[in-house]
């Protein structure tokens, strides 16, 4: 494969929608607005239903640290999401008994039914965006989105390499 060189520094089109950058910002944010209005009625905050999700969903991880990392967020802003879970009684935390330093969380029965209310939303707000799309054009833009990730993964592994 060859290296792409659409995008020129001081070129008109990283300012418009033609920008790769920015168009998949807006549409993720799009994604994002119509997920928080639809678990809305679930008492669910944007930042509140990946890690009830990801509890669910991913068993391996079940520290405020794993969730951090998997979400991409710091640790200081997952207590704080965490602390607002609790309250709510969707999760509940206890000292691992191996290593107390080490808190473990889990679903209460209620995060448990919550959590399990929000992939057919989730899967609503992702089918309003693809609506007019056809079967074969959404399989297309998915494999064109992971060969983005992809591309971007391989780049960096090279600069981390590299330093």
């Amino acid at each position: 494969m060859t290296k792409s060189s659409f995008y020129k520094e001081g070129t008109d089109v990283l300012k418009t929608q033609a920008n790769l950058g920015l168009l998949t910002k807006h549409v993720l944010g799009s994604i994002h607005a119509v997920i928080a209005l639809r678990i809305a009625h679930l008492g669910l905050t944007a930042m509140q239903w990946r890690p009830l999700v990801t509890l669910r969903y991913h068993e391996h991880i079940n520290t405020p640290a794993g969730l951090a990392k998997k979400m991409g967020m710091d640790t200081g802003a997952m207590t704080r999401t965490l602390d607002r879970l609790e309250a709510k009684g969707l999760l509940s935390r206890q000292r691992c008994e191996q290593d107390r330093r080490v808190v473990l969380l889990s679903l209460t029965p209620e995060g448990h039914e919550v959590s399990g209310k929000i992939l057919p939303e989730i899967a609503e707000a992702l089918n309003v965006h693809l609506d007019g799309f056809s079967t074969t054009e959404i399989f297309q833009l998915l494999s064109f989105l992971d060969r983005l990730r992809q591309n971007g993964e391989a780049a960096l592994r090279s600069y981390e390499s590299d330093s």
